[in-house]
């Protein structure tokens, strides 16, 4: 039989050191048609990606979260705000530069209380958060959320 001997600590980091760097892997995530009335809310971004366009509340998902809890999650996070009603609206696939592509799954809710107003509890990310007419939105958009918008895409559900 083959005897394996294991290396010892310094090759390990040696070694470890020279590896190819991983090619840049897609995130999942999820955004949020956070909805009350005729209104959406938008926040806007801070990030290096998308800096200074409006965008919906969301982000990436951990692991084994469904794409509802992680919705409810990163609302809560960002917001402040407990949701209800989640319901799946559609899939993107966003190559946004040569590093950034999300998978990113569309999640439409509403506010457990109409009442509670957002709070801006990640103010590195979003300058802070309000609610927008559908037919009146604040510019730029998130360039994925505009080119939703631009092929037609409406949240609001059809009853």
């Amino acid at each position: 039989p083959v005897k394996f001997i294991p290396l010892p600590e310094k090759w390990k980091t040696a070694f470890s050191k020279h590896r190819p760097p991983s090619p840049p892997m897609p995130k999942v995530g999820a955004a949020v048609f956070l909805l009350k009335g005729s209104k959406v809310l938008l926040g806007k971004r801070l990030s290096a990606v998308g800096h200074s366009t409006f965008a919906l509340p969301g982000g990436h998902l951990e692991f084994g979260e469904s794409f509802e809890e992680c919705a409810t999650r990163e609302v809560k996070e960002e917001t402040g705000l407990i949701i209800d009603k989640t319901e799946y609206l559609t899939v993107t696939n966003n190559v946004i530069s040569e590093k950034v592509h999300t998978v990113c799954v569309f999640i439409r809710a509403v506010p457990a209380d109409v009442n509670q107003k957002p709070e801006t509890l990640e103010p590195e990310k979003c300058a802070g958060w309000d609610w927008y007419e559908w037919n009146s939105l604040p510019k730029p958009l998130f360039g994925p959320l505009e080119d939703m918008i631009q092929s037609g895409f409406n949240p609001f559900p059809t009853t």
